[in-house]
């Protein structure tokens, strides 16, 4: 493990601490953001968390979040999602995490994918290095590899929310796809893309995201040998879109979405 995967995982142990100190909280504050999403004290808190560790440790790095935007100009930026899935987090549901990543000159090269209300689950990968997961804190990692599935009729595909699907004008593309595979099912948020690393669906797609939203999940489904790209194909969080896979299926659903 290197000093910034390392760095990146006292990041992600501090987000949890916080997090899971005013999950279900009786005075959980909630409020609402320019863009209609919610925002809860718990996800400033865990952004301010990360912020000043970065700027302690990595003062010359940049840091991109969810809360509180960019600070300082490097080609090293940090992207944190504080929790994503707040709409969960604030009606208690245990379906969120802290996603973090590191990107070096636009190249996501670190990323850390953390649920502690699902026992503590944590999904990360270095670049060239693997993907890992480990099922409860202390427990011994474990090397993560996508499905082999070949065919779409065979295919468990995550399609995320039918309304990111019918505002970006693809429900036609949605419905014609649920139809072709074997399962679809709308797992959400960053559960999509840990169930796809660890081989148990074979596919997952969505509209509206931000580098916070993806950006560590991206190279952890890379590097557990799948594919992870905008709808028309292009590499990188930066695109406002996702379509991830275990690689096998990669052309298919893109020339689908075409």
């Amino acid at each position: 493990m290197t000093a910034d995967l390392d760095f990146a995982h006292r990041l992600a142990d501090a987000a949890d601490a916080i997090s899971m100190a005013r999950f279900r909280a009786n005075d959980l504050r909630i409020a609402t953001k320019a863009d209609r999403t919610h925002v809860t004290d718990a996800d400033q808190a865990v952004e301010r968390a990360i912020r000043e560790l970065i700027q302690s440790e990595r003062p010359g790095d940049a840091i991109f979040g969810e809360e509180y935007g960019v600070e300082g100009e490097s080609s090293r930026q940090w992207i944190v999602d504080p929790i994503d899935g707040t709409a969960n987090y604030l009606r208690g549901v245990p379906l969120w995490g802290t996603l973090i990543a590191l990107a070096v000159d636009g190249e996501v090269v670190a990323g850390i994918a953390s649920m502690p209300a699902f026992g503590g689950q944590r999904w990360w990968a270095e670049k060239g290095a693997g993907a890992f997961k480990r099922s409860a804190p202390g427990a011994e990692p474990e090397r993560l590899h996508v499905s082999q599935t070949r065919s779409l009729d065979e295919a468990s595909f995550s399609f995320q929310s039918i309304a990111q699907w019918r505002d970006a004008g693809y429900l036609d593309k949605l419905l014609g796809l649920a139809q072709d595979v074997w399962r679809d099912r709308a797992y959400g948020d960053l559960w999509s893309y840990t169930l796809l690393a660890e081989g148990l669906i074979d596919a997952a797609g969505e509209f509206d995201v931000k580098p916070y939203d993806i950006a560590p999940l991206l190279l952890i489904v890379e590097e557990a040998g799948g594919r992870f790209t905008s709808v028309t194909g292009e590499r990188g969080p930066w695109h406002g879109n996702a379509l991830a896979s275990n690689g096998t299926l990669h052309d298919e659903l893109l020339a689908r979405l075409a």
